[in-house]
């Protein structure tokens, strides 16, 4: 239920929001109330904005003082009002009165008849829906009220929660963009999304199960389940050796970078794999800072390491979401010299692929090397792999097309049950170069 009253309730956009700071407008939905901002708001905002991921993932300012909070509430949201570029709510309790976050429309163009959202949860108030179901109610009352055409939604690159609450509400989450003004600490790029009145997600609807794939992008999509999965860190999984080792396969670690470098200057390494040659520290350094982690920040999938009993690395194996069809994955790896022969990569892969199966709702991983590299091939095939051919000039190999031997795990392979061909029952683009070059190159594995 929406409650508007005052001037302007109906008309043209900034007309109905241009100065309105002499009217109440507010909205009573699912158990809130989106109101303006008030002057007694300020100590509770100044309380929420201590919060680290406000901080971190908003351009709030920090550290966030108390007379930040005063400014917003008493200068800059009746600013927005006043002068039509925008449309601040203070997200309340229905019931008691509660503040529990923000939402509001900003950079409203008359024109396009257009604006962006943007919202966040205090910390006492998350985990109910607060956001998803104040996101639903400002977007209905930006369409029916204002007149809006379209609402779009932008995010730092990484920031899966606001992605997911995005999704939820209704919003398609289909391109990336470069941020004219990234959050404090932040990366330069940005997601960004749309909303149209027709896309706008039914009430009640919180969860994030649902279709697994296909479709609007809406709250039961596949996007909002892997939002819902990068949301979380990167997990650790395990997997034992033939010889009784139990293997970790976890994030990179600083400790890592060496072994990685002794590891791609290796000749098999530089002969079946695209790493530069020779391979420099700055080279790992840029894969353990930058490329392995923005694998999992963008949600495209992840990179382990493969560290042995005593935490000491002994490979990689990537595992990334196909760019053609969301429900294939592409799987690559290397082996450390020292650690080849001892069946680390079968049982590493077993543990990646079957992740990937019931975490990211994978119906296929494929496995790609050039012909010849019978180690990795031997690998994949012992772990479950099933060769299916020659692919004639298919990779890219230093600057020449080469053929390559393709395989296939499904997640039958594994004694996983699917649901009818749409993902494991029991589930919830070239990415550019990885240190190993292990993309699509099935690096040099373990031959015993």
């Amino acid at each position: 239920m929406n409650r508007n009253t005052g001037p302007g309730r109906a008309g043209p956009l900034g007309g109905v929001v241009a100065g309105s700071s002499a009217a109440t407008i507010e909205m009573v939905e699912a158990g809130l109330l989106l109101r303006q901002w008030r002057a007694e708001d300020a100590e509770d905002v100044h309380r929420a904005c201590q919060d680290p991921e406000i901080r971190r993932w908003t351009r709030a300012p920090s550290p966030y003082r108390r007379e930040d909070a005063v400014d917003f509430v008493t200068r800059l949201a009746p600013r927005a009002w006043t002068a039509g570029s925008g449309a601040p709510f203070a997200v309340c309790d229905a019931a008691t009165g509660e503040l529990l976050g923000s939402c509001g429309l900003v950079t409203m163009d008359p024109v396009l008849r257009s604006a962006e959202i943007g919202y966040w949860t205090a910390p006492w108030a998350r985990g109910r829906g607060v956001a998803v179901r104040a996101g639903r109610a400002l977007c209905r009352w930006g369409f029916e009220e204002l007149g809006l055409h379209r609402i779009v939604w932008q995010a730092e690159i990484g920031n899966h929660l606001s992605r997911l609450v995005a999704l939820r509400v209704g919003f398609q989450v289909a391109g990336e963009l470069r941020l004219a003004d990234p959050p404090h600490g932040g990366v330069p790029d940005g997601w960004v999304g749309s909303l149209l009145a027709a896309d706008l997600s039914a009430e009640g609807d919180l969860s994030d199960g649902g279709r697994p794939e296909g479709g609007p992008a809406g709250s039961g999509s596949l996007q909002a389940r892997r939002a819902a999965l990068f949301a979380a860190p990167q997990p650790v999984l395990f997997a034992r050796a033939p010889d009784g080792t139990e293997l970790r396969l976890r994030q990179l670690h600083e400790p890592d970078l060496d072994p990685i470098v002794q590891a791609c200057r290796d000749p098999e390494s530089v002969r079946w794999t695209t790493v530069p040659d020779p391979y420099q520290r700055s080279d790992a350094e840029f894969f353990g800072y930058e490329y392995a982690p923005g694998v999992w920040r963008r949600g495209t999938g992840a990179v382990f390491v493969i560290a042995d009993g005593s935490d000491r690395y002994a490979g990689i194996v990537e595992l990334r979401i196909s760019a053609a069809d969301p429900l294939v994955g592409d799987l690559g790896f290397m082996v450390a010299p020292p650690a080849r022969g001892r069946g680390y990569c079968p049982a590493a892969v077993v543990a990646v692929s079957a992740w990937g199966f019931t975490a990211l709702n994978l119906v296929r991983i494929e496995w790609r090397a050039n012909v010849g590299n019978t180690a990795s091939r031997r690998a994949v095939e012992k772990a479950g792999f099933t060769f299916e051919g020659t692919a004639r000039h298919a990779l890219n190999h230093r600057g020449a097309r080469v053929d390559a031997w393709i395989g296939a795990l499904l997640p039958g392979d594994l004694g996983l049950a699917t649901d009818g061909g749409s993902g494991p029952a029991a589930a919830d683009s070239d990415p550019g170069p990885s240190p190993a070059g292990i993309r699509g190159t099935g690096g040099p594995a373990d031959p015993g």
